[in-house]
């Protein structure tokens, strides 16, 4: 229900007895404001802001992934007994710039340190966002009990979008299970924080 003072701010004219005049203005202004933006706010022009809104912050997370200079290498091993020790990798470059003189090495070795098979790949340029895999990345170990414990080791160097040499390793005891996958990532390096 609408009071008194409220029909009389909302029709204008002077202000009701006993009201001081400069409170009474103000509350005509206020209540000019207030029809104006309620005049001016459609649920259009909400809904049209929150797009934009949404657009901007895309923008900006888009920025970050394609644009802004930075490395993200990750090594991906899946490790199987079919019939043997089954080995299968795959080198991912999600960074946002190309990488050289791309070197990955994986050795299946003994719980001392020795080593049973080895598979490498050598690339001299790896391109941004893409993943490799291939023959050169799968190995089958024949010969050797699954029953034992057998060490996997995982071994990285490139050049970064900077021109620095970036190495990394890892190593995963394998044989407790019969199927395990590693995600190995190397250090991630963002310009301008590097």
């Amino acid at each position: 229900m609408v009071t008194p003072n409220e029909q009389a701010l909302r029709q204008g004219g002077s202000p009701p007895e006993g009201d001081d005049l400069e409170a009474w203005e103000a509350a005509q202004e206020a209540a000019k404001l207030l029809s104006t933006l309620s005049r001016e706010l459609t649920p259009t022009r909400v809904a049209m802001a929150g797009a934009v809104l949404l657009l901007l912050v895309t923008m900006t997370l888009s920025g970050w992934y394609w644009v802004l200079p930075r490395d993200a290498v990750t090594v991906e091993t899946q490790y199987m007994q079919r019939g043997g020790h089954l080995m299968m990798s795959e080198i991912h470059n999600d960074g946002s710039r190309d990488i050289t003189d791309v070197e990955l090495l994986i050795e299946f070795q003994t719980v001392d340190g020795t080593v049973l098979d080895a598979m490498s790949l050598a690339l001299k340029r790896m391109e941004a966002h893409s993943s490799i895999s291939g023959d050169d990345l799968e190995m089958m170990v024949i010969g050797h009990t699954v029953w034992d414990t057998y060490r996997i080791v995982v071994e990285v160097q490139y050049t970064d979008y900077s021109g620095s040499f970036q190495q990394a390793s890892w190593t995963h005891e394998v044989g407790y299970w019969s199927q395990e996958i590693f995600n190995d990532k190397a250090e991630r390096h963002i310009w301008p924080f590097n």
